[in-house]
């Protein structure tokens, strides 16, 4: 099996969903560290990507890769996210989509993708210390141990989301060192970053939408 534009859009909606059932936690992770308003302004990016995607597929003009439907993701993100959730993920996306122009993705170009995206969170936000890329990381290393030995797409998938859920329950005792919550110090400890929450919630709904083909999707994020 391989992943083409339509698993791309299904991945979409099933993650605009997943975000706007945990807006509320979300939001409440934030509070605790940040400014509150990571799930409002997620969930608000999320909707504005289904809508164009939407518009486009009514109008025929849906893109044909997987690429191109996460470059609308990316640039959509980009323009409709405030602070540093939508430029982080929007260029996570956005290298995602110029990874690959293939029609369909198989397990190399699905873990290469991850793995651009990754390397561009990181580039545009640094790595680690409370932030999404405590989920991203985890979750691009152990795509790619799980191509290595054989695994499918759904395999791939499945032990990236897995990664990025126990990733961001990782960072519940990590100090803060980036971004807003890292004027807490010490007191940031005993928090989930949202971010990195919200990103175990995206590869959760990848894997979804690759195992909604043949089977039933399975949960592997811990709810916060």
């Amino acid at each position: 099996m391989s992943l083409d534009a339509a698993w791309a859009l299904d991945w979409t909606h099933r993650a605009a969903v997943m975000i706007t059932e945990n807006r509320a936690e979300l939001t409440e992770l934030d509070r605790a560290i940040g400014d509150a308003d990571h799930g409002d302004n997620l969930d608000r990016g999320m909707r504005a990507v289904v809508t164009k995607l939407d518009a486009a597929q009514k109008a025929g003009n849906l893109p044909a890769t997987p690429g191109g439907v996460l470059k609308v993701v990316a640039t959509t993100l980009m323009a409709t996210v405030g602070g540093a959730g939508g430029p982080l993920l929007g260029t996570a996306f956005l290298r995602a989509a110029r990874s690959s122009d293939a029609s369909a993705w198989g397990t190399e170009n699905l873990v290469r993708a991850l793995e651009e995206a990754t390397s561009g969170l990181e580039a545009r936000g640094h790595a680690g210390d409370k932030t999404m890329a405590d989920a991203w990381r985890p979750a691009t290393v152990a795509a790619r141990e799980a191509a290595e030995i054989g695994e499918d797409e759904v395999g791939v998938l499945s032990a990236a989301a897995r990664a990025a859920a126990d990733g961001a329950r990782d960072t519940e005792p990590l100090q803060a060192r980036r971004g807003r919550a890292s004027f807490l110090g010490e007191r940031s400890c005993g928090h989930r970053d949202p971010g990195a929450q919200s990103s175990a919630l995206i590869f959760q709904a990848a894997l979804d939408a690759a195992r909604a083909r043949s089977l039933e999707p399975i949960m592997v994020v811990e709810q916060a």
